[in-house]
């Protein structure tokens, strides 16, 4: 460990420098010798460190939502080379190439923070074997030496002997079950905290190797920390404990704020938007916007909880629109309560009832009769007043009760058109009825 250390000793100089400046301050609060004084200037150089690294956890966040863009492919290829891994394994590692993606992006921050971390160990490990480092001079190494977080001193190890944990002023009872305390809290921390990514914020309708690899970086973290940390002294504990703080707080507040699509976050996510929006009747913040945004734009490909948030602003009258923002339906119901309350309800379009072929028929027949009965009484009322103005040339054989063609029209369509509904033909010879057996 000594010899990783020191390739990161270049480093060393600017992290000491930075404890020393925080301890001037808190050392006017607590006092220069006090473990409070030394534990809160580790503190704020893992905070500093942290805030310097948020434009690569952005980066990581974006990298993180390529590979989720994606699945969709890859899940493609796992169905068409499902029985050879190996040429699934080439075509994923080719789309990864021609998309522009790393699936290791969610290890950069840990990667980012290793010289920090291995220069931190540097310099607490040269106040334990009582050598200045960096700009850490005879008076602040002695300072240090005193330091004791919980009556365990800065530089002491949960593997030193007692011999060594005495010359620091110090019990190994103290320096033990500190040190084991603060190992199990941060072997836990990390759990948790990739338990959350992977229980929360992953689409598990797709099974790809980024997947498999966050799972196995779930158990292989804490293990490593609770191997490789029986050999950290209390400071640099202190440091990785406050990083897994500081990530686990981070990633909650991604989560809630900006989950994965079809993850559990992201349904819980869009329950909230759903409340919030159809109740304000509009979206508030810019990462609303934002979300609606790729929803909308997503069209037929949106997910099970990404089809239910848009039909829960149907049914409230509301239309997402492609800028992100939420406005009024067109076709709606305004309607009042008791209470004086407007509330407004989308219209629903009435769809006519379905007839029966006998019912279709007999409108038909009605219609053509309708209109041909209309078109012989005009004839009739057209004859007849010719008839009046005529007085001469009439024939006085025609019978009276002999009623007009006209007028028959109707009767000899009907008949004929119920012969057909009979079976019969409509017009020419008839068929020649068999003869009865008798």
């Amino acid at each position: 460990m000594d010899t990783i250390a020191s390739l990161f000793s270049f480093i060393t100089t600017p992290v000491s420098w930075v404890i020393v400046q925080f301890h001037s301050v808190y050392g006017k609060i607590f006092g220069p010798d006090t473990g409070w004084a030394w534990g809160l200037s580790i503190v704020s150089l893992v905070i500093l460190i942290r805030i310097c690294l948020i434009p690569l956890f952005v980066k990581q966040i974006k990298a993180t939502r390529a590979m989720q863009t994606l699945q969709p492919e890859m899940k493609k290829i796992q169905e068409r080379y499902k029985n050879d891994k190996q040429r699934q394994s080439e075509e994923m590692m080719k789309l990864y190439k021609e998309s522009g993606t790393n699936p290791l992006s969610s290890c950069l921050p840990i990667l980012a923070q290793s010289p920090f971390f291995f220069a931190l160990y540097h310099v607490l490990n040269g106040i334990a074997s009582n050598q200045t480092i960096g700009v850490i001079n005879e008076s602040l190494l002695a300072s240090a030496q005193k330091a004791h977080i919980f009556g365990a001193p800065l530089a002491a190890k949960f593997t030193d002997g007692s011999a060594k944990v005495s010359a620091l002023g110090a019990s190994l009872t103290d320096v033990r079950v500190v040190t084991a305390i603060m190992i199990v809290l941060m072997s836990a921390s990390q759990f948790y905290t990739q338990r959350q990514l992977m229980t929360k914020n992953v689409d598990t309708t797709v099974k790809t190797p980024f997947m498999q690899q966050q799972k196995m970086l779930m158990y292989v973290f804490p293990v490593m920390f609770a191997v490789f940390g029986i050999n950290f002294p209390v400071g640099v504990l202190v440091y990785w404990l406050t990083t897994n703080v500081w990530t686990m707080g981070q990633q909650m507040y991604v989560i809630r704020n900006n989950p994965t699509p079809g993850s559990k976050a992201q349904a819980a996510y869009l329950e909230r938007l759903t409340k919030h929006v159809t109740h304000h009747g509009k979206t508030r913040r810019r990462s609303e916007k934002t979300i609606i945004k790729a929803i909308v734009a997503k069209g037929r490909d949106r997910n099970e909880f990404e089809r239910s948030f848009i039909n829960a602003l149907t049914k409230a009258g509301l239309v997402a629109q492609a800028d992100g923002t939420v406005v009024k339906g067109e076709a709606q119901a305004v309607t009042q309560t008791e209470d004086g309350v407007t509330t407004t309800a989308a219209a629903r379009r009435q769809q006519p009832k379905r007839q029966t072929k006998a019912q279709r028929q007999s409108g038909a027949v009605k219609a053509t009769g309708d209109s041909t009965s209309a078109s012989d009484s005009s004839a009739s009322d057209d004859a007849s007043a010719a008839a009046g103005s005529t007085t001469s040339l009439e024939k006085s054989d025609e019978p009276q009760d002999a009623k007009p063609a006209a007028q028959q029209a109707p009767k000899s369509g009907s008949n004929g058109r119920s012969r057909a509904q009979s079976g019969q033909r409509k017009g020419g010879p008839q068929r020649p009825k068999s003869p009865s057996k008798k």
